[in-house]
């Protein structure tokens, strides 16, 4: 009884250890494809320069969703035309200022 158990054991391990081969050559092979296509595929630039590169995604998301909802709170809070125009331009103006001064990365 002992001997057909061994025997059964042997008979699964052997099976184990041939589909860890088969799964470790898969793994190989897909490793050599990736790297072949990453030498073969072409890079782009980046063209991402200045000041706004070196902020990161969410500072820029920050900037964005400011620089959109306050001339929209200034268009719906004040009544008169000409102050609407005046308060926007000036946040169009101040905007980069703002910026500079606050997420400033050289202090």
């Amino acid at each position: 009884m002992s001997k057909e158990r061994a025997r059964r054991r042997a008979a699964r391990q052997a099976e184990l250890d041939r589909q860890r081969a088969v799964a470790a050559r898969r793994a190989a092979r897909r490793r050599r494809t990736h790297g072949v296509l990453r030498r073969l595929a072409p890079r782009l630039p980046d063209r991402r320069t200045g000041r706004l590169r070196r902020l990161t995604r969410s500072q820029r998301s920050g900037i964005t969703v400011v620089a959109m909802a306050t001339p929209t709170l200034v268009w719906l809070l004040v009544d008169d035309l000409a102050l609407r125009v005046v308060l926007s331009l000036v946040l169009l103006l101040a905007l980069p200022v703002l910026v500079a001064l606050t997420l400033d990365r050289r202090t």
